[in-house]
């Protein structure tokens, strides 16, 4: 297992099988935790295939595995990152965190993924649909 981050708010470790395993600490860590793994099953409700799936969700220990997708970018131009943004949107979440650094590349199709949903937002209009 591989430790790709570790800051005051999360650790997250890469297997080497493919899984993304994110554990939740520091403040607020129920609310990040229960908000992603809301935000992640909504988005696969809604279909979304750039984004992670959600494969556990252990609300004891403030932790979620995932799947992978891909590694983080070096280099992506500002416009790009905002036409990325603006495609999650109309899965109906607004990412609240729209910084390269939550966008990874995914070999096996060449595709643009984002990650890191701990303060994204449902946006009202998609609740009801």
């Amino acid at each position: 297992m591989l430790k790709v981050k570790d800051t005051l708010r999360a650790t997250v470790h890469v297997t080497f099988d493919g899984r993304v395993i994110k554990a939740y600490h520091g403040p607020n860590a129920r609310e990040r935790f229960d908000n992603e793994t809301k935000v992640l099953k909504f988005l696969e409700e809604k279909k979304c295939n750039f984004v992670p799936r959600l494969l556990e969700a252990n609300a004891e220990k403030l932790q979620i595995i995932t799947t992978s997708c891909g590694q983080r970018v070096q280099q992506i131009d500002d416009a790009r990152v905002k036409e990325l943004f603006a495609e999650l949107e109309k899965f109906g979440v607004r990412h609240d965190d729209a910084d390269p650094r939550n966008i990874t590349y995914r070999f096996s199709d060449g595709r643009f993924c984002l990650i890191d949903f701990e303060f994204a937002t449902i946006l009202p209009e998609s609740k009801s649909q």
